[in-house]
Parts: structure tokens; sequence; C-alpha cells
């Protein structure tokens, strides 16, 4: 098996990991589970995000209902 370049500086290191897995001919279930996975990560991770820049600001429900109000 031939060995990834660390250097290609075209590619992450999330893509090299992926690449590396992928190589080992993984069944098309396999895939889907890893995709979804993977998608739910991104998911929470970009939900704390949110919740942290929530809370940090001070925002609430009626905040939001405000800012929707005004762009109408």
């Amino acid at each position: 098996m031939r060995t990834l370049s660390a250097h290609s500086p075209h590619l992450s290191n999330l893509q090299m990991e992926l690449l590396k897995l992928y190589s080992t001919n993984v069944q098309e279930s396999d895939l889907m589970e890893i995709k979804k996975i993977l998608g739910s990560y991104f998911a929470n991770k970009a939900i704390k995000e949110a919740d942290a820049c929530w809370d940090e600001n001070n925002l609430s429900n009626d905040v939001m209902d405000n800012w929707l109000e005004s762009h109408e």
C-alpha cells in the first residue's frame, strides 16, 4: 500500500485520515454510517458554537422575533 504524503497542500488532515480509511475498501453500509456520524459530529459542534454565542450575547426568543420582524 502506498503511503499518503503528509505534505499535500490540497488535502486537510481530515481528508488525509479519511483517505487512509477508504483505502481499506469499506462496505457501502459502513460508508453510509460513517457519513451519518460525521454529519452528526459537525452538526453538534455547530449547535454548541451557536449556543455559546447565544449565551455570550444574552440572546432570547424575543430578540430573535424582533430581528425577524425588522427584516420583513
